[in-house]
C-alpha cells in the first residue's frame, strides 16, 4: 500500500488538526507521514491579512505540495480556505464540528476586560462585531498563532483577545476561555470549527468516509456559498453560521456592504440537501434588501 502524505502548516495547532485524520488513517491500517511547512501567512506578521493577500497565503504552499505530489492531502480549517480553490485541488470531506463559537480570553487573573482596553484580534468579522458590544474599548489587530498571541496577552501587549473555541479546545486550553460568544451575539467566521482534507482533483484518495461529517459538510457548504455569492473571502466581516437538526437547516449570516460599512443580520432554513442554496437565498435577500432601502 503506497504511503500516504499528510500536508501542514508547521504551527502546533495545525499539526494537531492533521494528527486528527492521521490517526484516523493509522487507524484503517494505512501508512502515513506527516509533511510540515511554514506558508507566506506565517511568515508574514508585521501587516493584517487584508493588506497582504488575505488568508489564502495560509494555503499556496500546501497547495503546491499537493499538485507536485509532494502531499497527498492536507488539512485545513474552513475559515481559512478561499472561497475559491486552487485549480486542481478539491475539498474531499469535512470533519466532525468542533465548537464554531468566538471565545473571550483574558490575562491570567483577569474576570473582566478593562474598561477603555484594548481587544487583540486578527478578523475583521470580529472586530466590527465587537465595537458594539465592547464601544468603550480599542480593537488593534494580532497576528502569529495561537501560542502567539497569548504569550502577547499575558505580557501586557492586550487586556483582551477574541479566539475561535475550537483552536484553543483542540489545544486542550479550554481553561483559557473567560467566555464563550453565543452565534447571536458574534456570528463566525463561515466554517469555523470544521477541518476540511483536500487534495488533488484528479489523484486517487484513501476512504476517509469514517472521518468525515454529513451535517458538518452541509453546514460549510451552506455558509460558504452565503459568502461567495456576496464575493466575500476570508478577510471580509460577511459571515454565516448554520447548524442541523434532524433533516432541517438554519443559517444565521451578517450582510456587510463593503461600500457604505452598513450591516444587516439574517436568517433562513430549509431542508439539509438544499444548504447552499438556502446560503445563496439568503445572501441574495439581505443583499436586495439593502439596495432597495439605497
Amino acid at each position: 500500500m503506497k504511503k500516504i502524505v499528510v500536508g501542514s502548516r508547521e504551527s502546533r495547532l495545525a499539526v494537531v488538526q492533521s494528527m486528527s485524520l492521521i490517526d484516523h488513517l493509522r487507524a484503517a491500517g494505512c501508512e502515513v507521514e506527516l509533511l510540515t511547512m511554514k506558508t507566506t501567512g506565517d511568515k508574514i506578521l508585521d501587516r493584517t491579512l487584508d493588506k497582504v493577500g488575505g488568508k489564502g497565503l495560509f494555503v499556496k504552499e500546501l497547495d503546491a505540495a499537493l499538485l507536485e505530489g509532494r502531499a497527498d492531502l492536507a488539512v485545513h480549517c474552513v475559515k481559512d480556505l478561499p472561497m475559491e480553490l486552487a485549480p486542481g485541488t478539491a475539498i474531499l470531506g469535512y470533519s466532525r464540528r468542533e465548537d464554531p463559537r468566538d471565545a473571550l480570553v483574558l490575562p491570567k487573573g483577569a474576570d473582566r476586560v478593562k474598561k477603555g482596553g484594548v481587544i487583540g484580534t486578527s478578523s475583521l468579522r470580529r472586530a466590527l462585531q465587537l465595537k458594539t458590544i465592547f464601544p468603550e474599548c480599542a480593537i488593534r489587530p494580532v497576528r502569529g498563532n495561537l501560542i502567539t498571541r497569548l504569550a502577547k496577552l499575558d505580557n501586557g501587549e492586550y487586556d483582551a483577545l477574541v479566539l475561535a473555541v475550537a483552536g484553543l479546545n483542540r489545544l486542550g486550553l479550554e481553561d483559557r476561555i473567560n467566555y464563550k460568544f453565543e452565534t447571536d451575539e458574534i456570528i463566525p467566521a463561515a466554517g469555523q470549527g470544521i477541518l476540511a482534507v483536500v487534495g488533488r482533483a484528479d489523484g486517487e484518495h484513501p476512504d476517509i468516509s469514517g472521518y468525515t461529517d454529513a451535517n458538518a459538510a452541509a453546514c460549510a457548504e451552506c455558509e460558504r456559498a452565503f459568502v461567495r455569492e456576496l464575493d466575500g473571502c476570508c478577510t471580509s466581516p460577511v459571515c454565516a453560521s448554520a447548524s442541523v437538526n434532524k433533516d432541517r437547516l438554519f443559517v444565521r449570516a451578517l450582510y456587510w456592504n463593503p461600500e457604505t460599512g452598513e450591516t444587516r443580520v439574517g436568517t433562513d432554513c430549509g431542508p439539509v440537501a438544499e444548504a447552499a442554496d438556502i446560503g445563496i437565498r439568503l445572501a441574495r435577500r439581505l443583499r436586495d434588501e439593502k439596495e432597495a432601502q439605497a
